[in-house]
């Protein structure tokens, strides 16, 4: 993680000096500066925007005791202030950690997991996100994305410039201010893809929290991962939730678009959710599945299924 991390920020660093040699420094600077801004204050408020969004709401231990015990006993076992315990009226079977300095921390689960799985397989979902909460996820994935966001952004005003700057832009200078911009998207793009390996390595991590915090660890999360799979492949075919949770999937414990990917057979199908795992487990990972992995925020689900075995 401190490698890929280390990659981000020299390379970003490198890029941005070069930049700023080419071009000058206060433009660039203040282009900088109004990005970072930018994507702080939509870090701060963004708890509010998802609670309204996608209908969260707290809950409280007299609704859901067992739940709300789970977050107070391995919050507490850890250090940790237990975080929020919120509930989210969305039908996808899934589960979100999140939070800002304003906001607090917070971890929700949404309708459709507590309808689909089991309360022993939820308390493995739940110690997966108090794991992002623990090694500061949000934390570090918003500082790592501003660095991608910082040369989108400058590439986006480039290219802009470029073709609408005025008849007082010589030629030169809207070749040279394309050429910055097509230069800055694709530094942008390249950082992407190593955010997007931290996010999966950050996923890996939580999943070994999780395992370590719950007792039959390793059988309860690869059971609840494969079932919330399964499911959201079945669900995501009706058209009206196509896309609708796209904006903060990141967040999730998993990529409800990786599930649609996997077209795998509803869990109903299987007799035991044991054998559920086991078909998942079977699995070849094509080359197409590890192409399709690295523009995702989450591991393939046979790689991490495969990774949690190991764990035992």
């Amino acid at each position: 993680m401190v490698g890929t991390l280390a990659i981000i920020v020299g390379a970003s660093t490198l890029a941005f000096a070069v930049l700023l040699s080419l071009f000058g420094g206060l433009d660039l600077i203040g282009l900088v500066m109004i990005t970072m801004v930018f994507n702080i204050g939509q870090w701060l408020v963004a708890p509010y925007l998802i609670d309204a969004m996608y209908k969260v709401k707290e809950v409280s231990r007299s609704e859901y005791p067992h739940l709300y015990d789970v977050v107070q006993s391995i919050s507490r076992r850890n250090g940790m202030k237990p975080p929020r315990v919120m509930l989210a009226s969305i039908p996808i079977p899934n589960a979100f950690a999140y939070g800002s300095p304003i906001a607090g921390t917070r971890v929700a689960v949404t309708n459709g997991l507590l309808n689909n799985l089991e309360m022993e397989e939820v308390e493995a979902v739940v110690g997966h996100e108090l794991g992002h909460l623990k090694h500061r996820d949000v934390q570090v994935m918003m500082f790592a994305s501003i660095l991608p966001a910082v040369f989108y952004f400058i590439g986006y005003s480039f290219m802009v410039s470029s073709m609408f700057g005025g008849y007082q832009r010589s030629r030169e200078q809207g070749s040279a201010g394309a050429l910055i911009g097509v230069a800055s998207l694709v530094i942008y793009w390249v950082l992407n893809l190593f955010v997007l390996g931290l996010s999966r390595l950050r996923e890996y991590y939580a999943d070994q929290f999780s395992v370590r915090n719950v007792g039959d660890g390793t059988r309860k999360l690869s059971e609840a991962l494969a079932k919330i799979v399964a499911s959201t492949s079945a669900l995501k075919k009706h058209s009206q939730w196509r896309g609708s949770v796209n904006g903060f999937k990141a967040l999730m414990i998993s990529d409800p678009d990786q599930a649609e990917r996997s077209a795998l057979q509803a869990a109903k199908y299987f007799h035991r959710d044991a054998e559920l795992v086991q078909s998942i487990l079977s699995r070849k990972v094509t080359t197409l599945d590890r192409f399709t992995e690295l523009l995702s925020t989450h591991p393939n689900i046979v790689k991490r299924l495969q990774a949690l075995q190991g764990a035992r």
